[in-house]
């Protein structure tokens, strides 16, 4: 058996000519796939979770530690502060805790352009302000200051109408303290 030839050993796998092909192909994919993904939407979205955990938490911290919590609305420079009122003053006080919340990227206080809610128009919908600030207060039974809504949006709905539906609303009742989401379409729907 001298004479006869060897087999060959074939591998299994792919050529690099294979993987650049189907990267190729991916990437036309993509390529057409982006530009139809509206990533302002998902941080709109993101930033009404957010802020809505934050106000759901802030009244729940008031009833769980017994004393009431600020949220005050700093729309001048785009912030939202919760602040812990051990002592129930109704004032910030040196030694309370107080922390901001980080709304995400591109989320701004504001109404945008699209039309107000029944809640009132503005950035934040409330009355009451603490500091010079729109502020909201949960009470130790759970309950809010007042019925409230803010308002989140995008950049691009502040500068154009064409974008109102980034606008998004988180409404708080009175009585329960309960946070509703909104968003608008060419009108008010609940959720988002």
């Amino acid at each position: 058996m001298r004479g006869s030839p060897r087999p060959t050993l074939r591998r299994r796998g792919v050529t690099i000519i294979e993987l650049l092909i189907v990267l190729a192909i991916i990437g036309i994919l993509v390529g057409f796939a982006l530009p139809k993904i509206d990533i302002a939407k998902y941080k709109i979205n993101s930033g009404m979770r957010i802020v809505g955990t934050a106000l759901l938490s802030a009244q729940r911290r008031a009833v769980s530690a017994q004393h009431d919590v600020i949220v005050t609305f700093d729309v001048a420079n785009n912030v939202i502060r919760i602040h812990e009122d051990a002592n129930n003053n109704g004032s910030v006080d040196s030694g309370e805790r107080t922390r901001a919340v980080a709304k995400g990227e591109s989320v701004l206080l504001g109404q945008g352009t699209a039309p107000a809610h029944a809640v009132g128009a503005g950035p934040v919908a409330v009355t009451k302000t603490v500091g010079g600030l729109p502020a909201l207060v949960f009470h130790r039974n759970g309950s809010a200051s007042e019925f409230a809504g803010v308002y989140l949006t995008s950049p691009r709905a502040i500068r154009s109408s064409t974008f109102a539906s980034d606008t998004r609303l988180l409404l708080i009742e009175r009585s329960t303290g309960r946070v509703s989401w909104f968003r608008y379409t060419t009108q008010w729907i609940r959720g988002f």
